[in-house]
């Protein structure tokens, strides 16, 4: 399968995982007498920023991958590494953004922690061979 499709595909997994975990965040705070607007907002702009992120390491990790194979796996190396910070940066600087406009801190960071589990399901439930 091309690499593109392949990170669109997982990309996809990964953004549906989010919404519906946000989704039941959401829903969570609501049962417990917490919903308010900025609980959206912040479960949404935590959920973008995850999603973001996971599209371009994503992105980054094919990349690396295709010089590996053309012989430097070194260059692959350092663009990873350079990713990863770069990201990070991005990451908190979006937080911090999503904190002074008001989102809700705990719907703003939780979406953050969903990736991993969102993986392992995939995973879990992935057909041999694909």
């Amino acid at each position: 399968m091309d690499s593109r499709k392949i990170v669109f595909k997982e990309t996809a997994i990964v953004a549906v995982g989010e919404l519906i975990c946000s989704g039941l965040m959401v829903g969570v705070f609501a049962l417990l007498g917490y919903f308010k607007m900025n609980v959206l907002w912040g479960a949404l702009a935590g959920c973008c920023v995850m999603i973001v992120n996971y599209f371009f390491m994503a992105v980054t990790v094919s990349l690396a991958a295709d010089r590996a194979e053309q012989g430097d796996p070194q260059a692959g190396q350092r663009m990873v590494q350079l990713s990863s910070t770069v990201r990070l940066v991005l990451m908190g600087l979006a937080l911090f953004l999503g904190i002074k406009l008001g989102a809700n801190v705990i719907a703003l960071v939780l979406p953050l922690a969903f990736q991993r589990p969102i993986l392992m399901l995939a995973e879990f439930f992935r057909k041999k061979g694909d």
